[in-house]
């Protein structure tokens, strides 16, 4: 036999050894583990953490990016909390769990003392606002709702740690002066749509079906459009009070051009046994041989836009 025929028969056999060898070693793992797991989890993990290793796993191209929520962590729910069970709390009796609640969450901050028989506790504590001043610091502005009192705004200084997962009220609440109105832009609603136009009469008629169940909404829709009527029907009459367009298309007596699109602002009134309940939309409608229909359902927004529903 020749010399390079007994060196490739010498490296396939060493191949299928090493081939065997580690055919072995996978039957050897498979059977320490089925023996750990008749024998228990603690055997178990004792397997799986000494098995030998028939494959290795190729190092990653780029390192993994770990995400912290330092930039999201917003300590207002936080804030609310602690403040619901501040104002419940009395000084007299930190025995409660509302006085020891407060504690556990703001250890520096001493509990009120209200007077004997005092009633001033709130109906409910809403934050109303969240702001970073710097690092790991917050200011939390939440109001408090009494049944016989105004609404009382007070800010709560917050630490918030590196990852966002822990929180501490580090001072005692400040009370302070509520929200001012904001500037509201002006209305970009501006055309009156006449009451008796056929813009006016499909959108009446599509609100009564959409919310007291009277006619099936699909017919009133644009092609592709899904929308559901809200069920229940909360309500038994619906009446369309005013109509207010963006475009001077709006305000024609009859439906224009198909595809031609208007942007509408409807108040409604809608009663009920318990009374009456006036309720704003925005709706985005397309014409289409000879009739309006609703492309679009959206939240109020008489001075901006809208989400769509």
């Amino acid at each position: 036999m020749s010399p390079g025929k007994q060196a490739l028969e010498g490296q396939a056999a060493a191949a299928g050894a090493r081939l065997e060898a580690m055919r072995r070693r996978v039957r050897l793992s498979r059977l320490v583990v089925w023996a750990a797991i008749a024998a228990g989890p603690v055997a178990l993990t004792v397997a799986v953490t000494s098995a030998p290793a028939v494959v290795e796993a190729a190092a990653p191209a780029e390192p993994a990016t770990v995400r912290t929520g330092s930039g999201a962590a917003d300590p207002g729910g936080y804030a609310q909390l602690f403040v619901s069970a501040w104002l419940r709390s009395s000084a007299g009796d930190a025995t409660r769990w509302q006085a020891r609640l407060a504690q556990s969450m703001a250890p520096d901050v001493d509990l009120p003392d209200p007077a004997s028989g005092a009633q001033l506790r709130p109906q409910s504590v809403t934050a109303v606002r969240s702001a970073q001043r710097e690092a790991g610091r917050w200011s939390v502005t939440v109001a408090a709702q009494y049944a016989e009192a105004p609404v009382r705004y007070y800010v709560v200084p917050v630490a918030v740690d590196d990852d966002g997962g822990s929180f501490m009220v580090t001072g005692a609440p400040a009370v302070v002066a509520g929200p001012t109105r904001a500037q509201v832009p002006a209305s970009p609603y501006s055309v009156n749509v006449p009451s008796g136009s056929d813009l006016a009469v499909g959108i009446g008629e599509f609100f009564a079906a959409y919310l007291t169940g009277a006619g099936e909404v699909d017919r009133y829709l644009a092609p592709g459009v899904r929308l559901s009527a809200v069920t229940p029907a909360p309500y038994t009459a619906v009446t369309v009070q005013q109509l207010l367009a963006v475009q001077d298309a709006a305000a024609a007596e009859r439906v224009p051009a198909d595809g031609t699109t208007v942007r509408v602002c409807a108040q409604v009134e809608a009663r009920d046994a318990a009374g009456r309940w006036p309720l704003a939309y925005e709706l985005t409608l397309k014409a289409r041989s000879g009739r309006w229909e609703v492309a679009a359902l959206d939240t109020p927004a008489p001075s901006g836009g809208g989400g769509g529903v």
